[in-house]
């Protein structure tokens, strides 16, 4: 009951705690207010001392916000709906000075919720936003979660999902609120992934601030190393410097590192290298034997790898011309690695990391295994496909893909292998077809020589 006869007395003081034009009034009933706002204070559960609840300019009471918009709606005019949006600002404000996990954070959260109905049933319904904004080749879509958890990429805030409407990109995840949708000047990088993807190779090619004018590279913010009048951030993919908005901290593995040194430790890079080299990490544009060959006489894992492609490739035109292997669709098992059944030669990031990591090399000796289970035991087509050493025309049926074989470059006959390098003479095979070639196209003179 004293609450509301306090709440009474402040209404009829005419005292809006939103309306900051009539500071004169208040001046004039500042005993009256004092009183007031202790009084709130103490039913908040808020000492007078407390930084953030003094000013009332600043943190209003939320209670006596909902009840001072509490009018019927058709009575609301655009100056209400005005002052609403500023008190949910204010609120926001004092949501975040306020201990986090708290009790009164909570409340404060709830009310805060409240304002923001209130101000949703006054909204005009042609003022609700589309699902779908296209921006610089951005597809934006509306979320439907309401999860505070996000920040917005433009202006570096939290996104409060309860009670605002914000928007991500289908193509590079890029998040903002609907009112940073029109700041945004970057394109999206996926149309950069699609019509030029590959890496920057060299090691943080840095050219110094003096060539960007000491300007952010995205948003073009004045930036400086001592932080005035703001921090310039190094950005280790490009070679740029950011500004604290555009570059996050965010750690990622460098494809330059890694080529070059092997190294696999994540470096600081702005957030548009980071969401470029999100949409890279799975592409096959590395191809290592013309970057760096000397890569392979260090790491074993990627002569491991190496070979086990090659058989894969070998193993590739049996499972094409076999029935039972198309009806399981046995070359589905690399369908998250399908540039491994197309050549031996490109590698993708996540490739890399995966060897260094040791789990491509097990995941692949698996489906290896599996593949030539196919061919030499399960199949009789596959089998029936095999060769015999034609040089000691002993042992057991042979494939280009077994490791104690020999495959000729010119007709890819198949024989041991030590029996291949032993024997001086041609492949008989390949004289075979040679001596065929000259009866078809000099057969007459051949039968009288005859």
């Amino acid at each position: 009951m004293e609450y509301d006869e306090k709440l009474a007395r402040f209404r009829q003081a005419h005292l809006n705690p939103f309306d900051k034009a009539g500071q004169g009034q208040q001046e004039q009933k500042a005993g009256e207010a004092d009183e007031d706002l202790s009084c709130r204070d103490s039913v908040l559960g808020l000492s007078h001392g407390e930084p953030g609840f003094q000013c009332s300019e600043r943190v209003m009471d939320l209670g006596l916000a909902e009840d001072h918009f509490s009018r019927p709606v058709g009575l609301f005019l655009a100056s209400d709906i005005q002052q609403l949006r500023q008190a949910i600002e204010e609120c926001k404000q004092a949501i975040l000075e306020l201990p986090e996990h708290s009790e009164r954070q909570k409340d404060a959260v709830v009310r805060l919720i409240h304002l923001r109905l209130k101000l949703q049933e006054l909204k005009d319904p042609s003022e609700e936003e589309p699902n779908l904004r296209v921006l610089l080749e951005h597809r934006f879509y509306k979320e439907k979660s309401k999860s505070v958890k996000q920040t917005c990429d433009k202006c570096s805030t939290i996104i409060w999902g309860l009670i605002q409407t914000w928007y991500t990109c289908a193509g590079c995840y890029y998040r903002c609120h609907s009112k940073c949708l029109n700041l945004i000047t970057k394109p999206c990088v996926r149309s950069k992934v699609s019509h030029q993807a590959e890496y920057e190779l060299n090691i943080c090619p840095e050219t110094g601030l003096d060539s960007q004018d000491y300007r952010c590279a995205e948003c073009r913010a004045p930036i400086s190393l001592r932080g005035v009048p703001g921090v310039a951030r190094l950005c280790d993919y490009s070679g740029l410097y950011y500004c604290g908005n555009c570059h996050w901290n965010d750690l990622t593995v460098i494809p330059a590192r890694v080529i070059h040194n092997w190294d696999f430790e994540p470096r600081k890079v702005s957030r548009c290298s980071m969401r470029y080299l999100t949409l890279m990490v799975s592409r096959p544009v590395l191809k290592l034997r013309e970057i760096n060959p000397l890569l392979f006489n260090y790491v074993e894992e990627l002569v491991e790898i190496r070979k086990l492609r090659q058989d894969i490739l070998l193993m590739k035109p049996y499972f094409i011309t076999c029935k039972e292997a198309m009806e399981t669709r046995l070359l589905l098992q690399l369908q998250d690695r399908q540039h491994f059944v197309e050549n031996d030669e490109m590698y993708s990031l996540q490739d890399l990391v995966d060897i260094q990591a040791g789990r491509l090399s097990c995941s692949l000796t698996e489906i290896h295994t599996l593949f030539a289970k196919h061919i030499k035991l399960d199949c009789e087509r596959c089998q029936a496909k095999g060769f015999v050493c034609e040089l000691c025309k002993e042992g057991d049926v042979l494939f280009p893909f077994d490791s104690h074989t020999s495959v000729c470059t010119d007709c890819s006959a198949v024989f041991h292998r030590d029996c291949y390098y032993d024997n001086s003479t041609t492949c008989p095979r390949c004289a075979r077809l040679s001596l065929r070639k000259q009866s078809v196209f000099h057969g007459p003179n051949t039968e009288e020589q005859a």
